[in-house]
């Protein structure tokens, strides 16, 4: 049972990364929104960098291999906003996920 749940919550995560990541048509959609959209969507693409440029080597040295659009900086995303965003999350998103807390007594 528990595997099964760990299935589809990964299949979950892959699906929305899948929409969200830049070069999607998503992605330059909501890069035209404002100021804030632009500030969350730089956000997300900064944490999910790793993922991304994976993604960037695979498509480099295997084309075809992967059919997404994916990039690692949205070129729709051309304001101080997105780059603070991206900058904000490629330097503190990922300690968000893997940082381990401890707890005080």
């Amino acid at each position: 049972m528990k595997r099964s749940v760990a299935i589809v919550l990964a299949a979950s995560v892959l699906l929305v990364l899948a929409a969200c990541a830049a070069g999607s048509p998503d992605s330059h959609h909501a890069a035209a929104g404002g100021a804030l959209s632009q500030l969350v969507l730089g956000f997300w693409h900064g944490v999910i960098a790793p993922i991304t440029l994976l993604i960037e080597v695979i498509r480099r040295f295997a084309p075809g291999l992967l059919p997404w659009p994916w990039h690692l900086y949205e070129a729709s995303g051309t304001g101080v906003p997105y780059d603070v965003g991206f900058f904000f999350g490629i330097t503190g998103g990922p300690t968000l996920f893997w940082s381990r807390r401890r707890r005080v007594l």
